[in-house]
């Protein structure tokens, strides 16, 4: 299967890391027909692009079914931590997707940071959402606004040094992985003193 998944990823030209891919035959459980339609739905929405994003890859193979990873990052966000344990709860995660949660994190953060930078220099919430380059989906927005006025630019450089940790942590202990990414997110929604 990796056989497989490894060509078509190179027929394609397609930029995927060699974790991504293990995961996505991971997901399929050794089902060829299952990974041939998961290919497919990758091929559909990669069109006219060369690369894919970890979080659009969790997205797009459902590693989730009940919250997404991006709402769990979202609510950790923002500091709503009735809702990160009702999504810790309901899920049965895994250590593959402890890996895409952390990364889905980087992403979010970053995103978060460059609009925070605007924020800080035009100091108008309104306009620095309106004006965001990717588009915000209309449903994130407010889930956005909350990010930027908890999150300061400086802390989340911070908090991007911390994710990249937590990352190489997650990789070497992979059999703690878990643990690791429930403190990393229990400690980012507990009250800072």
């Amino acid at each position: 299967m990796s056989f497989l998944a490894n060509k078509f990823f190179r027929e394609k030209k397609i930029s995927i890391s060699q974790s991504n891919i293990n995961l996505i035959i991971n997901k399929c459980n050794g089902d060829r027909e299952f990974l041939e339609n998961e290919l497919s739905k990758i091929e559909l929405f990669l069109y006219k692009k060369k690369n894919i994003e970890t979080y659009e890859l969790s997205k797009l193979i459902n590693l989730i079914e009940n919250h997404g990873v991006s709402e769990l990052v979202d609510s950790c966000l923002i500091n709503n931590s009735k809702k990160v344990s009702l999504i810790l709860n309901e899920n049965n995660f895994n250590n593959e997707d402890c890996i895409i949660i952390i990364r889905t994190f980087l992403t979010k953060t970053k995103k978060i940071l460059k609009l925070a930078n605007n924020y800080a220099k035009n100091n108008n919430l309104e306009m620095t959402v309106a004006e965001a380059k990717p588009p915000i989906f209309w449903k994130e927005k407010e889930a956005v606004k909350l990010q930027l006025q908890r999150w300061k630019p400086d802390i989340l450089k911070k908090l991007i040094s911390n994710i990249n940790q937590v990352e190489l942590e997650l990789k070497k202990n992979s059999q703690s992985s878990l643990s690791i990414l429930m403190n990393f997110i229990f400690e980012q929604i507990s009250p800072k003193a």
